[in-house]
């Protein structure tokens, strides 16, 4: 008998093994090493729908399953395709960083003088303490429409993981915890040194 756990190991093998095969869509190589426009428009369809539900994404995923199997990396791959098509249109350069996480880059949107810190507060705060992945992507993706703004990018695969962990009750604390570390250690120190150095 096969178990759901069972079931769920079974799929995250095969994701790896499709993963090894595979780099995720923003962390390919493109022409003039941004995407498509074209390829950002169809994952963009994806945006409030069900992973797997809009045929034309079918060919950015990297954790679909040969069973057709919702797994917890494909909702996270698809959250995190959208939010990386929002956040790269119509920027001069990649979106993704690799070893930018959330908290850091939020953390520099709110240094950046274009939003009151009290906002970013709330809305990072917001996005932080969503109960569900749905809810989480909805917060996310005002925050990456304003880091588009500044031009800040993200690690998508970072993200990535981490949308994979929200899903789990277990390791949802630690995704929390990592964020806010990264929002808020040295934040104030930082921010000093950034209002000092624009005075100069």
């Amino acid at each position: 008998m096969t178990t759901e756990t069972d079931t769920t190991s079974t799929a995250a093998r095969s994701a790896d093994t499709n993963r090894e095969k595979r780099p995720f869509f923003w962390e390919r190589e493109h022409r003039a090493d941004l995407p498509d426009g074209a390829d950002l428009a169809a994952l963009r369809r994806g945006v409030g729908r069900e992973p797997g539900s809009v045929p034309q994404m079918w060919q950015y995923y990297t954790t679909l399953q040969a069973d057709g199997h919702l797994t917890t990396r494909l909702r996270a791959e698809h959250a995190a395709l959208t939010l990386f098509a929002i956040h790269q249109q119509s920027l001069p350069r990649s979106a993704h960083a690799l070893g930018s996480g959330l908290g850091t880059a939020v953390k520099e949107l709110r240094a950046s003088g274009k939003f009151s810190p009290d906002a970013v507060d709330r809305r990072f705060g917001t996005a932080a303490t969503a109960t569900s992945l749905s809810e989480a992507s909805y917060h996310l993706r005002g925050l990456v429409r304003q880091l588009r703004q500044i031009q800040r990018p993200l690690d998508y695969t970072a993200l990535f993981w981490d949308l994979v962990n929200w899903q789990s009750p277990a390791r949802l604390g630690q995704v929390r915890r990592r964020w806010a570390a990264q929002y808020f250690l040295n934040r104030d120190s930082e921010t000093a040194a950034s209002a000092s150095a624009s005075r100069r």
